[in-house]
């Protein structure tokens, strides 16, 4: 399986039918608005960026382009490639569904006193309430070696088997390691994709043992693009975004 592929032929159709109105790449989220105004987010990788003042050697991304040229950066081995990618497929998709709900993840999901949880990246306003219902909360980082409650990413395949719930940022995406991440969850009773980077695709996800999708649709598309020229994130979006979730 390959999740960046999949993404890309289930939305290739729909990207021909639109242009490319705006793109944001800021320190924190990337961001692409399409002709009809919709906008996608996507994390912009830091730690991935290449050293000078430009991040791309061969591609500049254009405005009044096909979203058909962007939709096939997500397979980019250039991560900042994949993340435009990525954001121009949570565009074309970022609409309401009757089929989403609203509310906190972990009411839609709730855990049980015997679970142990794998947290794949450290997202710190949960921790606390998973810590309170949960017996063991295990967060997986991109560090060297453990330091407390945190293990480093690559021992994923090592720990997050023993686990019973997966939480798994969507910049996994991004960064290629989904497929990995994904199979040495297979046991788990959860396998849940967070963050405002999530494609709110269940088509794609229902080929997967995922069962819950929880990202966000952009309510204002002008203010997030504002809000991401001068570094904001998830804080600063709360007034211009409302978090859905999609239970597989």
């Amino acid at each position: 399986m390959d999740i960046t592929k999949n993404i890309r032929d289930h939305l290739s159709e729909s990207a021909k039918q639109h242009r490319i109105k705006d793109i944001r790449i800021g320190l924190g989220y990337t961001a692409v608005m399409l002709d009809n105004g919709q906008v996608g987010l996507a994390y912009t990788p830091h730690r991935d960026m290449p050293a000078g003042c430009s991040l791309f050697s061969n591609f500049l991304p254009q405005k009044n382009i096909s979203a058909a040229v962007l939709l096939e950066l997500i397979t980019s081995d250039n991560s900042i490639e994949t993340a435009i990618g990525l954001a121009t497929a949570n565009a074309i998709t970022n609409f309401h569904s009757d089929n989403f709900s609203s509310g906190d993840v972990l009411e839609i999901n709730p855990m049980q006193p015997e679970d142990c949880v794998g947290m794949v990246e450290n997202f710190a306003p949960l921790t606390a309430s998973i810590r309170k219902k949960a017996a063991r909360l295990i967060i997986f980082e991109q560090i060297d070696q453990q330091k407390g409650d945190l293990i480093p990413s690559a021992e994923i395949e090592k720990h997050l088997p023993k686990c019973t719930v997966a939480l798994i940022t969507a910049t996994s995406i991004i960064n290629h390691s989904f497929d990995r991440i994904i199979q040495a969850a297979i046991n788990c009773r959860e396998i849940i994709i967070i963050g405002a980077s999530t494609p709110l695709i269940p088509d794609v996800f229902s080929k997967t043992p995922v069962t819950c999708l929880s990202g966000v649709i952009v309510t204002d598309s002008e203010e997030i693009l504002r809000i991401i020229s001068f570094g904001g994130g998830m804080r600063m979006f709360k007034n211009y975004i409302k978090k859905v979730n999609f239970r597989m």
